[in-house]
């Protein structure tokens, strides 16, 4: 217990300690969506909808049903949802670590790497930790039968926060249909990734994943900068945990949810502007225009 309290003081602290990055170049936040999504969902208590999955010394759960985990450098610590699901809303209110975080992960992710090994699908939000001054960056990811040994395609955007998600806790979520991936901050569309083929979009039952953990080789800047365990432990916080949608296990019947006010799916003319304006204000980085990228492999980019 009294590590726990540690952690905790510790974390609630540091901010003061580190100098403050900036994380709004225009000044400005995204116009409203004009509807709100996660209020259409009940948030879940922790131990019914998820699991540990390592790290358990690392993973404790408050009264108030908030998870925190943290990476030292005996180990980090993650998550499983109880079901796979086929489709579903997908959503966390998450906290981050501040200060020095390079080569840390944090992340809140769908995947079926467990079921499918080598081969596996998996749609990411993670955040890559960072050095002094300087802002997270959230990369959304999609992977289509990745092997996870050099050849997988990554289809990798990613962003500089309007907000410091440090100082308080932000709303990220995925929305997954057969048609369409939605990645949501604080109900705000920052990107939609169309079912164009079934040979680009992840069609089989995943589960819902959260960890942290050291990711060096490769998290800040390319590898450039490492985790420093001399800034430990790293702790992230997770609560408001949501999950809702059609299970692995459900009738054919049931009916995809939808990020939107139209059943079909899809996006209001509104959160559609609200969506160009992250990108043209805080994306950082696109795959589709990155002319180092072979594109045949991303057959999505052309249209």
């Amino acid at each position: 217990m009294m590590m726990k309290a540690l952690l905790l003081f510790l974390f609630a602290i540091s901010s003061s300690l580190f100098m403050e990055p900036c994380y709004s170049s225009s000044g400005y936040w995204p116009p409203s969506p004009g509807y709100w999504p996660s209020h259409k969902f009940r948030s879940m208590n922790f131990y019914k909808g998820f699991r540990n999955l390592w790290g358990p010394q690392h993973q404790a759960l408050d009264n108030n049903n908030a998870l925190t985990i943290w990476l030292d450098r005996t180990s980090g610590s993650g998550f499983k949802s109880v079901r796979p699901f086929r489709s579903g809303y997908f959503g966390a209110s998450i906290k981050l670590h501040p200060g020095y975080t390079a080569g840390v992960i944090t992340a809140f992710y769908l995947s079926n790497n467990e079921a499918h090994p080598g081969f596996h699908d998996e749609v990411d939000i993670e955040f890559l930790g960072t050095t002094f001054g300087k802002p997270y960056t959230l990369q959304t990811n999609v992977y289509i039968r990745g092997s996870g040994d050099g050849t997988i395609i990554g289809r990798e955007m990613k962003f500089h926060l309007w907000f410091d998600p440090t100082k308080d806790f932000h709303h990220y979520a995925i929305l997954w249909s057969p048609k369409e991936i939605i990645f949501l901050v604080d109900d705000v569309p920052i990107r939609r990734y169309p079912r164009k083929s079934a040979y680009t979009f992840p069609l089989r039952p995943m589960w819902v994943y959260g960890s942290i953990w050291d990711a060096s080789s490769w998290a800040t800047e390319d590898g450039k900068y490492k985790a420093d365990y001399r800034y430990q432990p790293f702790v992230a916080r997770y609560t408001n945990f949501k999950a809702s949608g059609c299970s692995a296990y459900a009738s054919r019947w049931c009916h995809p949810v939808s990020a939107s006010p139209y059943r079909s799916g899809g996006l209001t003319r509104q959160q559609y502007w609200a969506m160009r304006w992250v990108q043209r204000h805080h994306m950082v980085y696109n795959y589709c225009q990155d002319p180092k990228r072979d594109h045949r492999l991303t057959p999505e980019c052309w249209g």
